[in-house]
């Protein structure tokens, strides 16, 4: 893979360098200085992933993927000297199309770098994404996996979103009323380190309440639930969320399709599921088995998504009941929500 580097400090980009060119399979394609540098190397000589630090002179990192995500799409992780000191960026980064975050690796004065694990490895996992997309399974059931009876539970706002995310969930979660008959779950593609910092964010922007699922909770009413960890969020027989860590060869984690089919198996009766703006097809084939069992299913639209991948795939499938930009999402998922919990009152 060819990586860009951004970054505007010399010791900082030289432990980026340094690190790319020790790994196996990576190569740096260029290194600029400051944001509009990299926005202007993207058009002319577009990079497998670019490595984009947030704080800059003349540009900084936020407009830059902006910008790049906009006029020239390629994938896009952040990396600076601190993720914590800067979350409010790195999810403004995120919503313009920042598929992660990691710290900046450190250059010692030996010329050890140290630090440089968590960035290959997330370079891997979106070399992953970009270059090996699962299979898309048949719509309809999913096999072997039937209904369970069990008592009426809350009606599920289900959500997936992977990049571009945070912007469009914080849209939409502004604008879902705050009597909404239902229990809204949240599956973001984020690392686990950065899921309860988005939870806390999305807690700012939005009407209803916002935190993290812990093993066995149960689906809250008038609450917003988001999936906090790697492993893959799942909806048991009883009602009960838990975390399972099969599949394990998928690079989407926590996998929407994963989720998706289990609320398909295990609610008990049919709710909403909305499917936004993410690279690959993750989440599309569960939104079909959703729609097969009675689901109002949703899309993003592509003028208002940042990457058309994950709903465009679910278009093509014939799994969104609407395809919808992204400002007439809520007020059509409150809606189907009403409706459903209405028909499901005793």
């Amino acid at each position: 893979m060819r990586v860009g580097i951004v970054n505007d400090l010399r010791l900082a980009a030289e432990a980026l360098r340094r690190t790319i060119v020790a790994a196996p399979g990576l190569d740096v394609a260029w290194i600029a200085k400051d944001g509009a540098e990299a926005v202007a190397l993207c058009a002319s000589d577009p990079p497998d992933v670019v490595l984009m630090d947030l704080v800059m002179p003349t540009m900084d990192g936020v407009e830059a993927t902006r910008l790049i995500m906009r006029d020239h799409p390629c994938p896009v992780l952040v990396v600076t000297a601190t993720v914590q000191g800067n979350l409010s960026r790195v999810y403004e980064a995120m919503g313009h199309g920042a598929l992660d975050a990691v710290a900046t690796p450190v250059l010692g004065r030996d010329g050890d770098v140290s630090g440089g694990d968590e960035l290959v490895r997330k370079i891997g996992t979106i070399g992953r994404l970009v270059g090996r997309e699962p299979a898309v399974a048949a719509t309809g059931p999913a096999p072997g996996a039937p209904r369970v009876a069990s008592p009426v539970r809350p009606v599920l706002l289900a959500i997936g979103a992977s990049t571009g995310g945070p912007a469009a969930l914080a849209r939409i979660l502004r604008e879902l009323p705050t009597d909404l008959p239902a229990s809204v779950v949240v599956v973001q593609h984020v690392d686990e380190h950065f899921a309860a910092g988005l939870a806390e964010w999305l807690d700012g922007q939005s009407t209803l309440r916002v935190r993290t699922i812990t093993p066995g909770d149960r689906p809250d009413p008038g609450r917003v639930l988001v999936a906090a960890t790697n492993d893959h969020l799942v909806l048991g027989s009883d009602g009960r969320f838990r975390y399972v860590r099969e599949p394990v060869e998928t690079p989407y984690r926590p996998s929407v399709d994963t989720f998706f089919d289990s609320a398909a198996a295990n609610a008990s009766r049919p709710g909403c599921a909305v499917l936004l703006t993410g690279m690959g097809r993750d989440g599309a084939a569960g939104l079909a088995r959703l729609r097969g069992a009675g689901w109002h299913t949703i899309a993003q639209d592509e003028a208002t998504s940042v990457v058309w991948g994950m709903p465009g795939a679910a278009v093509r499938l014939d799994a969104a009941a609407e395809v919808l930009p992204v400002g007439n999402v809520a007020s059509s998922a409150a809606a189907a929500c009403r409706r459903l919990a209405a028909a499901g009152a005793p």
